[in-house]
């Protein structure tokens, strides 16, 4: 087993960030808070980024994965298609184009709706939630090393305790955002 990478405290290393903030001639804004917004920012893309390489691995896009998730918290893993429209944000076409590619796949298959015979239901395959869920196994993976290479576990818990109480500080003042619907 090898040993964790050595740390360096923050104070004594610049990122991008530092240097980006230190070109700006920005009077009167906190460039603490706009630190905090920029690396936030920036961490989710290179998480997406890395979750995009992820995916493509099991051959599935990001709007894909988030509809074969959807389907997982459901308690029958099924849903109208029109409700996934709704929870995803899309055109009912849009959602049909993603379903078609994921039935092609296996990952769903659409059959009637047992309390309206005149629709249907999307239904999660067993190979849906199988590529799901080694695809959600791979990306925690690649996650862990990047946190753990960063943060020591008390570190780890005390910056989730922060980032939640941003979370909460948003979710405070936008009520609409204070239910996770999977395609954050």
């Amino acid at each position: 087993m090898s040993a964790a990478p050595k740390r360096v405290p923050a104070a004594e290393e610049e990122d991008h960030i530092d240097r980006f903030l230190a070109s700006l001639d920005l009077h009167g804004i906190d460039l603490t808070i706009e630190g905090i917004v920029d690396r936030i920012m920036g961490i989710q893309r290179r998480i997406k980024r890395s979750m995009d390489e992820t995916l493509s691995g099991f051959e599935l896009t990001w709007g894909e994965w988030a509809v074969l998730g959807t389907l997982l918290r459901k308690s029958s893993n099924r849903a109208s298609p029109g409700e996934l429209a709704r929870n995803h944000e899309l055109s009912s076409g849009a959602m049909t184009n993603r379903l078609d590619r994921l039935e092609e796949a296996g990952f769903v298959r659409r059959i009637p709706n047992p309390d309206d015979r005149r629709g249907i239901v999307v239904e999660l395959t067993d190979e849906g939630q199988r590529v799901w869920r080694e695809s959600v196994d791979a990306q925690a993976k690649k996650e862990a090393m990047i946190a753990a290479a960063a943060l020591n576990a008390d570190e780890r818990e005390e910056l989730n305790a922060y980032l939640r109480r941003l979370m909460l500080a948003f979710e405070r003042t936008d009520p609409e955002d204070s239910h996770y619907k999977g395609n954050d």
